[in-house]
């Protein structure tokens, strides 16, 4: 009987629902009880690991969305072009497919009955009731752990609940106003319909979590496995959450931690190209000593076309190649100094197509049918530019320039001129250190501006300038779209903003049409 509950355990975990009308329960009904959890435990203490597992299974696999047919239902990294989408840095410059044409025309977001809200929704849930199914096992969320081994489990578990409740109180919320009430909280598996909680109550869960995932994964060695979140990586989501609540000194110690222990890419590997057989920011391959968090993609995971390079990837099998292609705002792209390598990542066919940044490693167009290149979720740029906009808006405006300043020396080079005596040649005309200069020229707002669009020029395609974005009170000004080009939508608009979804408000009894 232990071993059919064990077996049992993996297969509801790591499991997928894949049903379009397989709407979130108001209970856990797919995870093993609490009590079940607390008998079996002592039998196998791998039990828990094989339950962490497969939290991060569900970030990677089709369908966690609850559908079954949806091609941008695919876990994390699909959200990630949602919110690139949604902030306008990313253009869907062809609807011959439909796939995020509902996002891009922003008609999705007002529409609660649309199953991009649903999906959103219950994907972050979903992780969370998995997190609880951990927690809860363990012994509840003030547990006494006896061993290092259940410190870990509990770790990660409660970082994972904090990093969704992280997405789903940006995705769900215009921003943060403490009193607004905006999400249900569960924090463990016997409890049923919630009520909505505040903003304040919610953040303050991810806070503690995230606070407490530190001091458990002290010690914690995940290895070679980068999908696995390890204090570091706990650190990292602790210290955007610390910059959202307006904890500048807090954020910007966080990544400064964070900072002393990766490098930044360098800037001869910025832009890929021929030269480089690898995508520029690969872990797995030997360049990516800035990952701090992501997945290695192998054939065992069998992802194809539905996936984050079915979608956005040229040289993949994929939508992108074949006539939806996700380009970069053109707006954006012009503000970016032929100086600055990062220019190269893009290349201008009328649209600018990402066939520099993130590539298949053999670089032929539609060549990669399985996916085997990896998904990343946390590169260590980010800590530069949270400890930048940190200190900006702690009016430690020296601090802020100095940090941005040792992340573009590895982005902006010098100008490169014809030599007047050999036209031939190339000679340097301004040097790098002569470009970076006006830097030291900024203060106040202009250097939050400038900031803000180096988050979105650094991060493109990666879904975090969404938060930089509602951070900054930003107004956007689409360029080179098709629907809504030039014009001005403020960060608060609510087409920017997800809906909670009709399902949700039909199942739980708390929650009422707004």
């Amino acid at each position: 009987m232990k071993y059919i509950v064990l077996i049992l355990i993996a297969v509801l975990t790591i499991g997928i629902a894949s049903c379009t009308d397989d709407y979130l329960e108001t209970t856990a009904t797919e995870f093993i009880s609490a009590d079940r959890m607390e008998e079996v435990g002592p039998y196998n203490p791998g039990t828990f690991d094989g339950l962490v597992r497969g939290i991060y299974s569900l970030m990677i696999q089709n369908g966690t969305g609850g559908t079954d047919l949806d091609h941008d239902d695919f876990g994390q990294k699909g959200y990630d072009i949602y919110l690139d989408l949604l902030s306008s840095d990313m253009a869907l410059s062809g609807y011959n497919y439909g796939w995020y044409s509902d996002i891009a025309r922003m008609t999705a977001t007002t529409d609660n009955t649309n199953l991009a809200n649903y999906k959103a929704w219950r994907y972050y849930y979903r992780i969370i009731f998995a997190a609880n199914s951990v927690i809860d096992g363990l012994g509840g969320n003030d547990a006494e752990l006896e061993t290092a081994e259940e410190e870990y489990q509990m770790g990660q578990a409660k970082a994972m609940r904090a990093h969704s409740y992280f997405y789903l109180a940006n995705l769900f919320a215009e921003d943060y106003e403490p009193s607004a009430m905006i999400l249900p909280i569960y924090t463990d598996l016997e409890q049923e319909s919630q009520p909505l909680s505040s903003a304040a109550d919610v953040w303050t869960l991810i806070k503690n979590d995230l606070e407490e995932s530190v001091v458990l994964l002290d010690g914690f060695n995940r290895g070679g496995e980068l999908h696995s979140v390890n204090k570091d990586v706990a650190t990292g989501i602790l210290a955007y959450v610390y910059l959202t609540l307006g904890e500048y000194d807090n954020a910007a110690a966080s990544a400064s931690s964070l900072i002393e222990n990766y490098s930044v890419i360098p800037i001869d590997k910025v832009a890929g190209g021929s030269d480089i057989p690898r995508n520029a920011y690969s872990y797995f391959d030997g360049d990516g000593a800035d990952w701090i968090w992501g997945f290695d993609l192998t054939l065992d995971q069998g992802l194809d076309l539905v996936s984050w390079w079915g979608q956005v990837d040229y040289y993949t099998y994929s939508y992108a190649a074949a006539g939806d292609p996700k380009t970069m705002d053109a707006g954006l792209y012009a503000s970016i100094p032929a100086e600055d390598v990062r220019s190269n990542q893009f290349v201008n066919a009328g649209i600018f197509y990402p066939l520099n940044k993130f590539y298949d490693e053999n670089r032929s167009p539609m060549g990669q049918r399985e996916v085997t290149s990896d998904y990343v979720y946390m590169r260590v740029e980010e800590m530069y530019l949270i400890k930048a906009e940190a200190e900006a808006f702690a009016d430690d405006d020296v601090s802020a320039r100095a940090t941005l300043k040792s992340l573009l020396a590895e982005r902006i080079g010098p100008t490169m001129i014809e030599d007047p005596e050999n036209p031939e040649e190339l000679i340097v005309g301004t040097t790098a250190e002569e470009n970076l200069a006006y830097l030291d020229a900024l203060s106040g707002d202009a250097l939050k501006d400038e900031i803000y669009k180096q988050w979105r020029i650094e991060m493109w395609g990666e879904g975090k300038s969404y938060f930089a974005m509602k951070r900054n009170k930003a107004t956007i000004v689409r360029q080179g779209h098709i629907d809504f080009d030039g014009v001005e939508i403020p960060y608060n608009d609510d087409r920017l903003t997800f809906d909670i979804p009709q399902q949700e408000i039909q199942d739980n009894p708390h929650i009422t049409q707004p």
